[in-house]
């Protein structure tokens, strides 16, 4: 049972920091983006750490669909476990941005209006899925919580479209129309990007060995 609180916990918490930092940066630092992101940033960074150090000692601390689905593609989960997991990634992520829009006295379902289209949007998403999967895979796992908060804090920044890289990512932000939202029409082209990048990430890790 704890791995999968695991999952809808840590990425419940995960997705409240990352569209409440969001918010809170957009309320303090008006009609500066720039800012706005690097607050952004370091709130994402900081919890993907502490949430990747603190329960991967109690389960996978996936938090990312994609992430598990690669998992499943080496043996690492049975189909069952698979599915659990991006059915709590998700539900838990979703739950997160409700409760950041609470906070920060926003209706609780306020859908995104923030457009993020355009193919060269979705092959950074490729991209940035592809990486953050071959970098949890291919490092230690007591250098995972630092490996992928410094990819993900990095990727903000490297990547058009800010390194959503998670399904559960793309799918919950669309709950907050905020700095951190997307629109909805964008959910589809966004998944099919994470997924391939996964899929790709699979393939390449390959001949990587133990």
């Amino acid at each position: 049972m704890q791995k999968y609180l695991v999952e809808f916990i840590g990425a419940g918490v995960l997705f409240c920091a990352v569209v409440g930092s969001g918010i809170m940066a957009s309320n303090l630092s008006l009609n500066n983006e720039g800012v706005v992101l690097l607050a952004n940033t370091l709130a994402t960074s900081f919890a993907l750490y502490f949430l990747i150090k603190t329960f991967q000692e109690y389960g996978d601390a996936h938090f990312n669909p994609a992430v598990s689905m690669v998992a499943y593609l080496k043996k690492e989960l049975s189909i069952s476990e698979f599915f659990y997991y991006c059915i709590l990634q998700c539900t838990g992520a979703i739950l997160g941005v409700i409760f950041a829009n609470y906070m920060f006295g926003l209706e609780l379902i306020n859908f995104a209006t923030n457009q993020r289209g355009g193919t060269n949007i979705y092959v950074s998403e490729v991209f940035a899925t592809m990486g953050l999967v071959m970098i949890i895979f291919l490092s230690k796992k007591k250098n995972v919580a630092m490996s992928v908060a410094a990819f993900i804090g990095g990727a903000y920044w490297f990547t058009s479209s800010t390194s959503f890289a998670n399904p559960a990512a793309t799918i919950s932000r669309a709950f907050s129309d905020s700095f951190a939202g997307i629109n909805p029409d964008y959910i589809l082209p966004f998944l099919i990007a994470q997924l391939f990048g996964g899929l790709i990430a699979f393939l390449a890790l390959k001949p990587f060995k133990r």
